[in-house]
């Protein structure tokens, strides 16, 4: 028997819905009510804030916050105990997220919790520690000053094109941009093109903003690709033309993108570029404001990106390098530009695949509220021996700095739309870090001030070949003044490191833990369970547990107890002046020091110095987990005889009394930026197909994988099994052409109704390859038809103090839940009233009272909701009622089935019909 029960607490996990006809039944009320503990299918109870809704096509799962969740770059996540549930689509409300359901999760729903960016969104923030936070000293400062306005007055103009057509968006993408030039820079100049992240898309007045794409009448686009004027103006007086273009297109549309949008990002920043292109070779078909620039020199463009803006700027990058398949690209023609660098500010990176032979600066907001995990520390990490290793791939730690203020029209009093502060904080426990009144928090104009200064950094550096920046970005401990009082952290890879120790590469450790980077479980975990805060070099990616990415964790409870990292070969730090090590320690601390030593194939052994290593402010809401990069020169091992040709183990001992560290890596360092080399690599494109079921035998489909490009590499290959949800990967080494990612689904036909299945596969680059699609598989469409759903009265007509019942049954038993959705409505006659059934009743189906008292079809909630569980084919509703002492006339009752396509009763749906009589 099913019960009734009340919308805000229902009881099953639905795997599909169907009324009279296929499709859903219900639909979910235009004003829920509160919700309640809803009932997971293995007996669990969903958390508050969670219930089961219906949607148009398939029963979806739904969570609703009691504050707004801002339209941000995070990705919003549905994750379980067991990992990645979904990917919800958010509501126009700004608080409801919602994820069809399927034949892969029929259970194991209790532990939901609902992620973005590294942060839980559905659990109160823990009450922070309320010691204040110490910015650290400020650096020395730097030789040259990037931040310092150049000799050349700028103009700015605005450029509006036809709009264009992207792979998988059904509406249009707007071609616009503003452009500030130098006036009077002879010659070509370089191009630095800007790329806004993903925030709202329309705004009217004050206080109404939305994600609709294109703008409803009556409202106007977000400017967001205005907000970077400071940092165009700064870089156009310095003699760069720069550019930043609009993406409100892309926005209102890449929540169903599989990759979030990050190709349809790299589509529309190649047609600007190639817009220029043709620009450059005949100025009279530009824009008036391009007329007026100086000619753009495309050999030389840095692409800067805020957000999901830095995963569109990386991916064009890599698809100016190694081509994209036709299919997925809206971009069809040559390349005539040469990518030199790129900035990514606080950027997101679903696909953890960054392009390795392009050199970049990923600028991490330390009070980050957005994508708050930092997870663009990967665009560092992630490039290591996947390439040639000789661009530099820098990280920018900005302490104080949140996600929003880099862009002035994300930012409240200065943006032409409503703006807000990322960071959200509580008065009344203020973030010790990131609160507003914090010494470690930046103003707006201190934070937009410290962008500029290290977006031109990277300009002067990439675009303009002058090495005297790099000690700003590279970690050699320099500071840029423009950037004050910002304190602003940097560490790097690739460029003039060789010969590393890398804990993904095959070492040992002995008197330390070679640890996880991502993995749930404590004991193999490079951070334990009750760390306050978390970690960016170790974002979670697709799965919970991820091979390939490790750490060294030292804990130590006494001084001189050595760690010693070996190498499975001898690497060699010949040439190098100096060991960098990226090493970190929990935030707030201070004074943890390390005797560093090398030793060679032959056994002999140097101690190198002796390092300090400090936390950067942090607390639980921050990922200030982070290395900072530290280094010991290596004349001590030259005198010692080391032979640095052939070094076997990297010692470190603790001379402070306890403490812990992180070793990420340690490189063979010496000055400079050299000349970069792109590899010729294969390139790697997991693609998505789209199967129907059939009605017998057994059929074999294998997931699309193509493979382009040169050469041959390796990547990492992961399959879900939807059916537990558990992840299986291995290592596949690839060719163009060939087959070698082999993912086979087999597929058994039948005649019975069900769910449509999802078969996903991803993928990583570890050495030698590219990946760009990095997400896909075989999508089962069942191809059944639903069956026939009909009502029969077992107790339409008793006496008060019985309970009405009615039986739904099925024309024929499916392999998914089925259930109807019934609202009340008038009936003919005296109704039931809420005197007639039970208070608790009432109260657990509608939230309900009975006083005062009034016709049950006036009660606003009052649902019922059946469920036919998988392999059966009828259930049972029932509505109880009370005995009286009141004579009274025959009282009715009428539940309507509703449309799931407008929320209301639907035109010739199922009726439940009952009546109450006296008790004689």
């Amino acid at each position: 028997m099913v019960r009734a029960r009340y919308i805000g607490m229902t009881a099953a996990v639905l795997l599909a819905v169907a009324g009279a006809s296929p499709g859903v039944a219900v639909a979910r009320p235009q004003q829920p009510p509160a919700v309640g503990a809803s009932t997971a299918t293995d007996g669990g109870q969903l958390p508050p804030g969670w219930r089961i809704a219906a949607g148009r096509s398939a029963p979806q799962l739904e969570w609703r916050s009691d504050r707004p969740v801002p339209m941000g770059d995070a990705r919003v996540e549905f994750r379980t105990a067991e990992g990645l549930l979904g990917v919800p689509k958010p509501g126009e409300d700004g608080h409801t997220f919602r994820l069809p359901l399927d034949a892969g999760r029929t259970g194991g729903l209790n532990g939901l919790q609902a992620w973005a960016g590294g942060r839980r969104l559905d659990a109160r923030d823990g009450v922070p520690a309320a010691s204040a936070a110490r910015p650290p000293a400020p650096l020395p400062a730097n030789a040259v000053d990037p931040g310092r306005p150049g000799a050349y007055r700028t103009k700015t103009g605005e450029y509006s094109l036809r709009s264009v057509r992207l792979p998988g968006f059904a509406k249009p993408v707007e071609m616009r941009a503003v452009v500030v030039a130098p006036v009077g820079a002879p010659g070509r100049r370089p191009l630095a093109l800007f790329l806004h992240g993903r925030h709202y898309t329309c705004y009217r007045g004050s206080g109404n903003v939305s994600g609709e794409w294109p703008c409803p009448a009556g409202t106007k686009p977000v400017p967001s690709h205005r907000g970077y004027l400071r940092d165009q103006k700064l870089l156009a007086s310095q003699g760069y033309v720069t550019v930043s273009v609009s993406a409100n297109g892309v926005n209102g549309q890449d929540w169903a993108a599989e990759d979030g949008g990050a190709q349809a990002r790299s589509s529309l920043v190649r047609l600007h570029l190639a817009r220029w292109a043709d620009w450059a070779e005949h100025p009279g078909t530009a824009p008036q404001v391009v007329r007026d620039a100086p000619r753009a020199d495309l050999s030389k463009v840095l692409l800067v990106g805020h957000s999901r803006g830095g995963e569109g700027v990386d991916r064009a990058a890599l698809d100016s390098l190694y081509a994209p398949p036709a299919g997925q690209d809206g971009y069809h023609g040559p390349v005539r530009w040469k990518i030199r660098g790129t900035v990514l500010i606080g950027p997101t990176v679903f696909g953890q695949n960054p392009v390795p032979d392009v050199p970049s600066v990923t600028i991490l907001p330390g009070c980050d509220g957005d994508v708050s995990d930092l997870q663009g520390e990967v665009y560092v990490d992630g490039t290591r021996g996947v390439g040639e290793g000789t661009a530099l791939h820098s990280a920018v730690y900005v302490i104080g700095a949140n996600h929003n203020f880099f862009n002035s029209e994300w930012t409240p009093g200065r943006s032409a739309a409503p703006a807000e502060d990322d960071f959200y904080d509580d008065a009344r426990h203020p973030d010790p870090v990131c609160g507003k009144r914090a010494a470690t928090r930046l103003s707006a104009d201190q934070q937009h001030r410290a962008g500029s200064t290290y977006i031109a950094a990277a300009a002067r550096l990439f675009l303009a070949g002058d090495d005297r920046v790099r000690p700003l970005l590279d970690g050699s401990g320099k500071r840029a003044p423009s950037a004050d009082p910002a304190r602003v952290l940097s560490h790097a890879v690739g460029a003039r490191r060789d010969g590393g120790f890398l804990p993904d590469g095959g070492v040992s450790v002995t008197g330390g833990k070679l640890c996880d980077a991502v993995d749930p479980r404590p004991a193999r975990a490079c951070l334990g369970q009750g760390t306050k805060g978390t970690s960016p070099h170790f974002a979670r990616w697709e799965t919970d547990r991820e091979a390939g990415r490790h750490a060294i964790a030292l804990h130590w409870t006494r001084a001189g107890a050595p760690v010693r990292v070996s190498a499975g070969r001898p690497v060699s730090l010949s040439g190098a002046k100096a060991l960098a090590l990226r090493l970190f320690v929990p935030p707030n601390s201070r004074g943890a020091r390390l005797d560093v030593s090398l030793t060679d194939a032959s056994g002999h052994r140097a101690t190198l110095g002796r390092v300090r290593a400090d936390g950067l402010p942090g607390s639980e809401r921050t990922a200030s987990y982070w290395a900072r990069e530290v280094r010991v020169p290596l004349t001590a091992a030259t005198r010692a005889g080391l032979d640095l040709k052939s070094v076997k183990s990297l010692t470190l001992t603790p001379r402070s009394g306890s403490g812990r560290a992180w070793l990420m890596d340690a490189w063979g360092w010496r000055a400079g930026t050299p000349a970069v080399r792109a590899s010729a690599l294969p390139r790697v494109d997991i693609g998505r197909a789209t199967v129907d079921e059939g009605d017998s035998g057994v059929r074999t489909y294998h997931v699309p994988v193509q493979v382009t490009g040169q050469g041959s590499g390796r990547v990492r290959v992961y399959a879900v099994d939807p059916a537990t949800g558990t992840v299986k990967d291995r290592l596949v080494t690839v060719r163009p052409g060939g087959h070698d990612i082999d993912v086979p689904v087999t597929v058994k036909g039948n005649t019975r109704y069900g769910s449509d299945v999802s078969y996903d596969v991803f993928a990583k680059a570890v050495r030698g390859a590219v990946v760009g699609s990095y997400r896909g598989g075989i999508t089962v469409h069942d191809d059944d038809p639903a069956p026939a759903m009909t009502v029969t009265p077992v107790a339409g007509r008793v006496a008060e103090g019985k309970s009405l019942r009615w039986r739904l049954s099925l024309s024929e038993a499916v392999d998914v839940d089925m259930s109807a959705m019934f609202t009340v409505v008038p009936a003919d006659g005296p109704e039931l009233s809420t005197k007639d059934v039970p208070a608790g009743w009432l109260r657990d189906t509608a939230g309900a009272k009975p006083d005062p008292e009034r016709r049950l079809s006036a009660v606003d909630g009052l649902y019922l909701w059946v469920d036919i569980p998988a392999g059966r084919r009828v259930a049972d509703v029932t509505v109880p009622t009370v005995k009286d002492r009141v004579t009274e006339p025959a009282e009715s009752v009428r539940f309507q089935q509703i449309d799931p396509q407008t929320g209301r009763p639907r035109d010739g749906g199922l009726v439940l019909s009952g009546s109450v009589t006296n008790a004689s």
